[in-house]
């Protein structure tokens, strides 16, 4: 094509890799907080390191498969810890949330870590 050309919009590091992609993923802490909300239970995790859209849908699906999982809401932040918003109809096991984020490829670490 002539006449095409390529405008930096500066939403990501143009020279960071994508975190999916890589060989290490040990960069997830778990934020403190559970809220209850009409029947239902809402907790939030930090995950350092998600930087597409591949990288949300590969933890979204992970976690939705749990047991109780009613809803995963991602807040995307290339280069910041995203944060990841649990929604289940009754207490989700630390353990549970993190098999299913260490199958997504990504390390969910203790409170306070």
């Amino acid at each position: 094509m002539t006449g095409f050309q390529r405008i930096d919009l500066g939403l990501t590091d143009a020279n960071a890799a994508c975190s999916c992609c890589a060989t290490d993923h040990s960069h997830a802490s778990a934020a403190p907080g559970v809220t209850v909300t009409e029947g239902a239970l809402s907790a939030e995790y930090l995950v350092d390191g998600m930087t597409c859209s591949h990288c949300v849908s590969s933890v979204t699906e992970e976690l939705t498969a749990v047991d109780g999982v009613q809803q995963v809401a991602v807040d995307l932040r290339p280069g910041a810890a995203s944060v990841v918003t649990v929604t289940s109809s009754g207490p989700i096991s630390d353990d549970a949330v993190r098999a299913a984020v260490e199958e997504a490829g990504y390390t969910l670490a203790a409170p306070g870590a």
